[in-house]
């Protein structure tokens, strides 16, 4: 690891940022500058001020994404401030462009206030074709959201939340097509409640799965703590523990079949992945180290292992979700995703590893697997038209 960091740092000197604005229009003579600029501009500006749905046809800001942070919880670095997070925005534009073909451009925000991220977000929006939001801390990351979904008509999409969920459930739909199981008769532990969990539990619950026992720091999410829970929690209690038990993790684990981890390193053990029911799934989610070990979870009976680590099989990877649903949402000038494109787009994940190839070691494609963003875009954009949300 330590390599890694002192490797990534010199290169990240070298590079003094990882995009660029490259033009497409070449200007090379006088006529070329009158086309790009000075006289001509002025006939889509007429153009777009006729009818403003023209600005999709004639800018960027049918391709284009901004990638919005204030920098409040980037992962495993915690509240670092904008300018600290700018090189993980950069990261995430670079993504876009190479495994989706979207141009992204990188925004961080020097202000943690709700509102005025919301207004800024929305005073920029004439410029975009999407919005992706980046590690901001729940809940507030839940409510800016939610307030620009409303507020704006192009898709908004907070990929800490949803990009893991999608992922998630793709990796579920194999798992579950692999052990015979049925989602219905299933039984969830997730561990962590916040953006990621909570998004999660409600995309999991969406495609079926029967119940979900859901644990914060604190312990299990029941009604008994309800007065202390933000309304994040309060939602995921109305999703969860049908019978309203008041479970320790221990105990949660022995009547579960899949467990589900968005928190810390060492949440469960070896004795707890024995407990759990026969053909038991385990994603182990946490970075850099995951809730359990990847080899002591298989040896301590898990049927299917996942991680977000690339050094280990079935990686629950955002970048297999993310780039390929803002290109389909683009590609019919979306405006939004709704839940119904996210649990189309983890089917299309998940149809990336054809039946007579799954394994325990492969339920879900690489990032690097040829054709991953154009299967999600393609259903993306599909249910899209289906919901009739397209310009």
């Amino acid at each position: 690891m330590v390599d890694v960091y002192e490797r990534a740092l010199k290169k990240h000197e070298e590079w003094k940022g990882k995009v660029s604005v490259t033009a497409k229009a070449q200007i090379k003579d006088l006529d070329d500058l009158s086309l790009a600029y000075s006289p001509g501009v002025a006939e889509p500006c007429r153009k777009i001020n006729e009818n403003v749905e023209d600005v999709f046809k004639y800018t960027w800001k049918g391709s284009t994404v901004a990638v919005v942070s204030d920098g409040t919880a980037v992962l495993g670095l915690g509240d670092i401030g904008p300018e600290a997070a700018l090189p993980v925005m950069e990261g995430k534009s670079v993504l876009f462009k190479n495994f989706g073909n979207v141009d992204a451009v990188p925004l961080v925000l020097d202000t943690k206030d709700t509102d005025e991220i919301v207004n800024i977000v929305k005073a920029l929006a004439p410029t975009f074709g999407g919005i992706n939001l980046e590690d901001i801390s729940a809940p507030r990351c839940v409510e800016i959201e939610r307030r620009l979904i409303e507020e704006l008509d192009i898709p908004v999409f907070h990929d800490d939340q949803h990009g893991t969920a999608i992922v998630v459930l793709a990796g579920l739909i194999n798992s579950f097509k692999l052990l015979n199981k049925d989602p219905k008769k299933s039984v969830a532990v997730v561990s962590g409640a916040g953006a990621a969990g909570s998004s999660i539990i409600k995309l999991i619950k969406q495609y079926g799965v029967g119940n979900v026992y859901a644990f914060d720091s604190k312990g299990i999410i029941c009604s008994k703590n309800k007065d202390k829970y933000n309304f994040v929690k309060k939602e995921i209690l109305e999703m969860t523990n049908n019978d309203d038990e008041d479970l320790t993790i221990e105990e949660a684990m022995a009547k579960s079949d899949i467990f589900l981890g968005v928190s810390t390193a060492g949440v469960i053990n070896e004795a707890m992945v024995k407990s759990m029911k026969k053909d038991a799934i385990v994603f182990a989610m946490a970075n850099p180290e995951p809730e359990i070990d990847y080899d002591l979870a298989r040896a301590a009976g898990a049927k299917i292992v996942g991680t977000g680590r690339s050094d280990y099989p079935n990686q629950i990877n955002n970048v297999l979700a993310f780039p390929g649903i803002f290109k389909g949402a683009l590609s019919v000038r979306a405006r939004k995703i709704t839940d119904e494109m996210k649990l189309a787009a983890a089917e299309g994940i998940a149809s990336m590893v054809p039946e007579n190839e799954l394994s325990e070691e492969n339920i879900i494609p690489s990032a690097f697997d040829e054709g991953v963003a154009d299967a999600v875009a393609k259903a993306v954009s599909e249910k899209a038209k289906e919901q009739g949300l397209t310009r």
